[in-house]
């Protein structure tokens, strides 16, 4: 094989909601995500025994454990079922600009990457569906990343509806380098404490465009917050400079302010990127892609 190079985009949740939780440990979810022009960047090459992941952020796993790893196993056991495989092994180098921990569905989007290159070089052996229902036994989020479209999601993440009536913003993304486990935020949410003012459903999205004043709520938001108060900060930041809209994206710690104008959303950013008191935080400006 030579050497593939793929990018894997970001996403954000533009709302959140949490329904219920199942009887398999999951949650429901009903939720509006939407992919970022932030990449990572992954190479693929054939080569060696078996399946090695190479990454230079030390939060990125370079085991089997590792989404992209899982993904490529199992799209090649998948696609040659009962037929040798058609190489020995694979390296998959990524380059990470998506920040680990963060909310952003950075693992899920190398996954769904991974399947979608190994898919197109071989000829594409497995539908579109097929790849999103391998994406499901690897992660919630990896359906709507081999999908790559603004989506309302319901069950788990895994039932995708297209959602075409986004307005073209600009994400100006705040990570304050603090690492969010979803697992712990998903244990300490009090489903009865997410019943706000603002009843989403279906019926609120079906033909209309998305109002920031009536559809950006987060469920798992005030959980991070309790235990990371700067997610709160930065809202009020991000709001105070003229965002639209400011809310955490998933389940922390990502923030991100929606602006109108492109140029006004980095001009955002380098005030607060040469602010001292924020040094430990990394920004981004990314347009949404709709």
């Amino acid at each position: 094989m030579e050497l593939l190079h793929v990018k894997a985009p970001a996403k954000i949740n533009l709302f959140l909601r949490i329904s219920g939780k199942r009887s398999d440990g999951y949650h429901d979810l009903y939720t509006l995500m939407c992919p970022l022009a932030l990449y990572d960047t992954l190479t693929l090459s054939a080569g060696g025994k078996g399946i090695v992941v190479v990454c230079d952020h030390p939060g990125v796993p370079e085991d089997a454990s590792n989404l992209a790893a899982r993904s490529a196993n199992l799209f090649l056991k998948t696609a040659f079922a009962g037929n040798s495989l058609p190489i020995s092994g694979l390296t998959i180098h990524i380059d990470k600009k998506i920040p680990v921990g963060a909310g952003l569905g950075g693992g899920s989007s190398d996954a769904a990457a991974v399947l979608m290159a190994l898919n197109d070089y071989f000829g594409q052996p497995l539908s579109t569906q097929a790849l999103m229902a391998l994406g499901t036994r690897i992660g919630a989020d990896v359906p709507f990343f081999v999908r790559g479209a603004p989506a309302l999601a319901t069950g788990i993440g895994d039932r995708l509806e297209p959602f075409p009536h986004l307005t073209p913003w600009t994400a100006l993304l705040v990570y304050p380098n603090e690492v969010v486990s979803t697992a712990w935020v998903y244990k300490n949410l009090n489903l009865r404490l997410t019943k706000d003012e603002k009843k989403l459903s279906k019926f609120h999205f079906d033909g209309r465009l998305f109002k920031l004043d009536e559809h950006l709520v987060n469920d798992l938001e005030p959980v991070t917050e309790r235990a990371f108060p700067v997610i709160k900060a930065i809202k009020r930041l991000l709001l105070a400079h003229g965002a639209g809209g400011a809310m955490m994206s998933g389940s922390g710690s990502t923030v991100f302010g929606l602006f109108a104008d492109h140029e006004r959303a980095i001009s955002v950013c380098t005030a607060l990127r040469d602010n001292q008191q924020n040094k430990n935080w990394t920004l981004y400006v990314a347009d949404l892609l709709i």
